[in-house]
C-alpha cells in the first residue's frame, strides 16, 4: 500500500514577513523521487488502458477448453501510466550501476557492455533449445571454448555444462561423487562441512541424502585440520570446503586437507563461489580438489540469474570425469578437451554417467558473456581481476579495522572480501541498525550475520571494478555510521529515514508474508 499523507507543522511567512507555523499535509513525495502507489491502486480492473471496437461474434473455440472463464483482475493502465509506474519503481532500486554492492560471499561486479553486445548477437540470442543439434554447431563450439577455459583455469580433467546455478551445480558435484562410491562398492552416509564453508553446502549434501556433521574453525577462522583428521573415517563420503572461505580467508592447509580426506579414500568438493578471488593464480586441481562449482555470474562477471536460468559449471578431477552428467567436455588420454554428447564417442568413455541434471544443455546468455570476458581479459588478465579483487578488499579491511571489530586482522591479509563484527557497539545497536543507517548514506547494505562464527558479522566484497575513489566514498559513509554505532545514536534504531519506505517488521515479515494484493475495501 501507498504511504498514508502526513500532517505537520510547517514554516511560513505572513504578509508582514514575520515566520508563522501554518499545518501542512506532506504526501509522502521527496523532491523528484514521487512517491509511487501499487498497480492495482493507479489502475482499475473495470477499465482497459486502450479503446477497442466491439468483438465481433464468436469465432469457433480454439483453445480446446481452456479460454477464460473469469475476469482476468489485472488494471488497466494507459501506456503513459504504465511507463512512469515501473521506472518510478526502478528508481527506488539499488543496482550495480548506481554504485558498489558490498555484498560478501556474493560477487555482485560490474558486467561489461561488451559481454552483452555479443550475447545479443544474432545466432547466440535467438537459439532455441529444441532446435536440431546440426543447426548449433556454432553455439556447441563456443560451449565447448569456454569449457577448455575452465578446465584450464581451474587444472581439472573435465567440466559438466549444464548445472544451472551455484547450488544446483554443488549438487552434480555430490551426484558424481555418490555414483562413484556406489560403482565402487562403497555405501558412505556422512559429507563433513566446516564452519566456514557456504550455508548451501550442508543443505545440498541433506537433500542428496547425506547425514552431515561440522568441523569446527581455529582461532583464526580457518578449518581445524586436526579435527578434520580425526572424524575422518571409512563413512565419510567428501568433505564440502569453501576456498577462499566465508571469513575471507584462504584455506592454507587445503593440500594437506585433500591428501587426508583421499587417504581415508573419500572426495573433496570445493564450493567455487570465491573462485574471483584466486583466478589466475591458484588452480584448485593442484589442491587436490576432486569437483568444484563455478558461478559465472560471480567470478566471470554475467549478471545474476542473466535474465532466465543461471550457469554453475563443475569442473571435475579425473577420477570423478567418468560419472559427470551429459554433455559432457573433457580432456582425453591425447591431453585434448572435447565434447562429449554421448556415453561413448570412442574419444572419452562416458557410460558411468549418472545421467543428466537438466532437460536442456545450458544458458547460451551466461555461456556467451563469460567466454566475451574471459577472452577480453586473457590469463594475465584474470590473474590481475583476482589481485586487485584482494586488493580492495585489504584496503577497506585497513580503512576500517580502527573503528569496526576485524576479528581476523591480526592472523595477517584478507583475500576478496573482508569481514567486521559488531564487537564495541553502544548497547541497543546491532548489526542490523548499521545497515540500516548505511543506507541513509546511499549504499545498499553488506552481508549481514554471515558467517555464524563472528558475533554480528558483517561481510564486505569490493570486487576489482571498484576505483579508490569509490572505495574511499564507501569507507567514509561506512565510517559515519560505526561511529555513531559506537557513540549511542538512538536514530539507527529507527533507520532509514530517506528511503522509499521505512524500515519493515522483519519478523513478522518473514512469517506472515502477504504475497497477494486485496482491495482493502472489499475486505
Amino acid at each position: 500500500m501507498s504511504a498514508p499523507n502526513k500532517t505537520g507543522w510547517k514554516p511560513a511567512m505572513n504578509a508582514d514577513g514575520e515566520m508563522m507555523a501554518v499545518t501542512a499535509t506532506y504526501t509522502g513525495n521527496r523532491a523528484l523521487m514521487l512517491d509511487e502507489a501499487l498497480i492495482f491502486e493507479i489502475g482499475s480492473t473495470e477499465t482497459t488502458g486502450v479503446d477497442l471496437p466491439d468483438a465481433p461474434l464468436p469465432a469457433a473455440n480454439r483453445l480446446g477448453g481452456f479460454e477464460r472463464r473469469d475476469p482476468i483482475g489485472l488494471p488497466g493502465l494507459s501506456e503513459p501510466e504504465t511507463v512512469r509506474h515501473y521506472t518510478r519503481l526502478s528508481r527506488q532500486n539499488y543496482a550495480i550501476d548506481l554504485g558498489l554492492f558490498p555484498l560478501g560471499s556474493c560477487t555482485m561486479k560490474h558486467n561489461p557492455r561488451l559481454n552483452e553486445k555479443v550475447a545479443r548477437m544474432p545466432g547466440f540470442a535467438d537459439v532455441h533449445p529444441l532446435q536440431p543439434v546440426g543447426t548449433v554447431r556454432g553455439a556447441l563450439e563456443v560451449m565447448n571454448e569456454l569449457a577448455f577455459w575452465l578446465i584450464e583455469l581451474t587444472g581439472m580433467h573435465g567440466v559438466a555444462m549444464s548445472p544451472k546455478a551455484g547450488a544446483h551445480g554443488e549438487l552434480c558435484g555430490i551426484l558424481c561423487i555418490r555414483a562413484a562410491l556406489e560403482a565402487r562398492g562403497d555405501a558412505r552416509k556422512v559429507v563433513l562441512c566446516p564452519e566456514s564453508a557456504h550455508g548451501t553446502n550442508p543443505a545440498t549434501a541433506a537433500f542428496a541424502g547425506y547425514q552431515v556433521e561440522d568441523i569446527p574453525a581455529t582461532a583464526e577462522g580457518r578449518v581445524d585440520l586436526e579435527a578434520l583428521k580425526a572424524r575422518l573415517g571409512p563413512d565419510v563420503a567428501a568433505v564440502m570446503i569453501t576456498n577462499p572461505n566465508t571469513c575471507g580467508l584462504f584455506e592454507r592447509d587445503m593440500k594437506a586437507i585433500s591428501d587426508a580426506v583421499h587417504e581415508a579414500g573419500a572426495f573433496v568438493y570445493c564450493d567455487g563461489a570465491n573462485f574471483n578471488a584466486i583466478v589466475g593464480r591458484v588452480r584448485p586441481g593442484d589442491l587436490g580438489v576432486d569437483a568444484m562449482h563455478i558461478n559465472l555470474h560471480k567470478t566471470f562477471s554475467t549478471p545474476h540469474g542473466g535474465g532466465g536460468p543461471g550457469s554453475g559449471p563443475v569442473v571435475l578431477s579425473e577420477a570423478l570425469s567418468p560419472y559427470g552428467p551429459l554433455p559432457f567436455t573433457a580432456r582425453t588420454a591425447d591431453g585434448v578437451v572435447h565434447l562429449v554428447e554421448e556415453e561413448n564417442t570412442g574419444a572419452f568413455d562416458h557410460t558411468q554417467s549418472f545421467g543428466r541434471m537438466t532437460a536442456f544443455h545450458g544458458q547460451m546468455g551466461m555461456f556467451t558473456r563469460a567466454l566475451t570476458y574471459i577472452l577480453s581479459h586473457g590469463a594475465d588478465g584474470l590473474k590481475q581481476v583476482s589481485e586487485d579483487a584482494v586488493l580492495n578488499a585489504n584496503y577497506i579491511l585497513r580503512s576500517l579495522e580502527d573503528v569496526l571489530h576485524a576479528p581476523f586482522a591480526a592472523s595477517g591479509p584478507c583475500m576478496h572480501e573482508a569481514i567486521f563484527g559488531d564487537k564495541g557497539f553502544a548497547a541497543g545497536l546491532s548489526t542490523l541498525d548499521l545497515a540500516k543507517g548505511l543506507i541513509d548514506e546511499g549504499f545498499h547494505p553488506m552481508t549481514m550475520y554471515f558467517p555464524l562464527v563472528v558475533h554480528g558479522a558483517m561481510l564486505v566484497e569490493p570486487t576489482e571494478t571498484e576505483s579508490k575513489a569509490a572505495l574511499d566514498q564507501f569507507i567514509g559513509a561506512l565510517r559515519s555510521v560505526a561511529e555513531r554505532a559506537i557513540a549511542g545514536d538512538e536514530s539507527l534504531k529507527t533507520a532509514p529515514h530517506f528511503a522509499p519506505r521505512r524500515r519493515l517488521d522483519e519478523t513478522l515479515a518473514a512469517r506472515k508474508p502477504v504475497l497477494a494484493w486485496s482491495d482493502p475495501g472489499m475486505d
